[in-house]
């Protein structure tokens, strides 16, 4: 049995139905294409957003950073400069302390009976030092007078001591701009004590200036050794 021909209605109708199928066809393909785009959009716009975000949170965390190191250099500065200021006032007050002394020991070599037993002790003290026959007194011109008389004072005490004799002679040769005391130089000339009042105030100094520290100002917490 032969197939008839389709009249016209009902080729209209397949062609309908065909018309219906490819529309179907095409709005799920454009949903489908509308998702992944949708999908892909959202992907990269959360890519995006995350790489801002960290590049946000880098520049924030590097002015940070910055912001630290700022702050703790200010504070290092100032710290330092306390403690610039801190040392400055304290040096200047020791300067004070032995400005006085030296003041004292200047006005020591005004008092004549205190002078005359120390100048015969540190003349004393030196030749026993040197244990030499002879040995030159050096003084102030002004002092001559009483360290000729301080020495013969030293002679005796030093035979004394000693069971030595000693030969004493004095020179005028130490500037009257000191504060007095005498130098001692062997006879052979090639040992020389300074017991000048300058000198021993000068070494006094050196070797006190640590424990002095500690009275005044207590413990260096910096250092990790004290001496």
């Amino acid at each position: 049995m032969s197939a008839r021909p389709l009249n016209d209605d009902e080729v209209l109708s397949e062609m309908n139905k065909m018309v219906a199928f490819i529309k179907q066809e095409a709005l799920e393909k454009a949903r489908e294409i509308k998702v992944k785009a949708d999908e892909e959009f959202a992907i990269e716009k959360a890519k995006l957003v995350r790489q801002e975000q960290q590049a946000i949170d880098a520049q924030y965390e590097k002015k940070r950073k910055g912001a630290e190191v700022a702050l703790k250099i200010a504070q290092s500065t100032q710290t330092n400069k306390s403690r610039l200021r801190l040392l400055q006032k304290r040096e200047e007050h020791l300067q004070d302390l032995f400005s006085n002394a030296r003041e004292q020991i200047q006005e020591l070599s005004k008092d004549e009976g205190r002078y005359y037993q120390l100048l015969e002790s540190t003349i004393l003290q030196g030749v026993l030092q040197l244990l030499e026959p002879e040995v030159t007194v050096h003084a102030r011109k002004q002092d001559v007078t009483i360290v000729e008389r301080a020495s013969d004072g030293a002679v005796k005490q030093y035979k004394e001591i000693s069971g030595r004799v000693v030969k004493l002679s004095v020179e005028g040769t130490i500037s009257d701009d000191t504060s007095g005391g005498v130098k001692l130089i062997s006879g052979t000339r090639r040992i020389t004590l300074d017991n000048t009042l300058d000198e021993r105030l000068r070494l006094l100094e050196d070797r006190m200036l640590p424990e002095i520290r500690l009275d005044l100002f207590g413990a260096n917490e910096n250092r990790k050794f004290q001496t």
